[in-house]
C-alpha cells in the first residue's frame, strides 16, 4: 500500500523538505544547468528531478543526494544549507540590483497620495 509521505509527515518537517528543495533548485539555476541535464547526470528522470526540487518528501535521501551531486559535484548537504556557493552569492548579487520602475499614473492614483 502507498502511503502519502506529506501527509504522514509533521508540518514542520514538510516546510524543511520544501526549503531544501528550493534551494537545489536555486544552486542548479545559479550554476546554469537545465533541470534535464541535472537527471541526466544524477542518473534520475525529469520527473524525479522536478519532485526532488518541489521539497517532495517520499523521495529516498540517495536521490536527492545524487541530483546533488550532480549540479555541484563534491557539495554536502550542510554546504547547501549555508548557502555559500559562489555562483549562489553572485545570483543573491545579482537580484539585489534589480531596478524599480516608477509607479503608473493609475498605480498613483490608487495610493491617494
Amino acid at each position: 500500500m502507498k502511503v502519502d509521505q506529506s501527509a504522514a509527515l509533521p508540518g514542520h518537517l514538510h516546510a524543511d523538505a520544501v526549503q531544501m528543495g528550493e534551494r537545489i533548485a536555486r544552486l542548479r539555476v545559479a550554476r546554469q544547468i537545465k533541470q534535464t541535464e541535472a537527471a541526466i547526470r544524477a542518473g534520475l528522470s525529469r520527473n524525479t528531478a522536478y519532485r526532488i526540487e518541489r521539497g517532495d518528501p517520499g523521495l529516498a535521501v540517495g536521490q536527492l543526494l545524487r541530483y546533488l551531486d550532480a549540479i555541484a559535484p563534491g557539495m554536502t548537504l550542510a554546504e547547501l544549507l549555508t548557502e555559500r556557493d559562489p555562483a549562489l552569492m553572485q545570483q543573491q548579487r545579482e537580484e539585489q540590483r534589480q531596478r524599480v520602475r516608477g509607479l503608473t499614473q493609475a498605480e498613483l492614483d490608487e495610493l491617494d497620495f
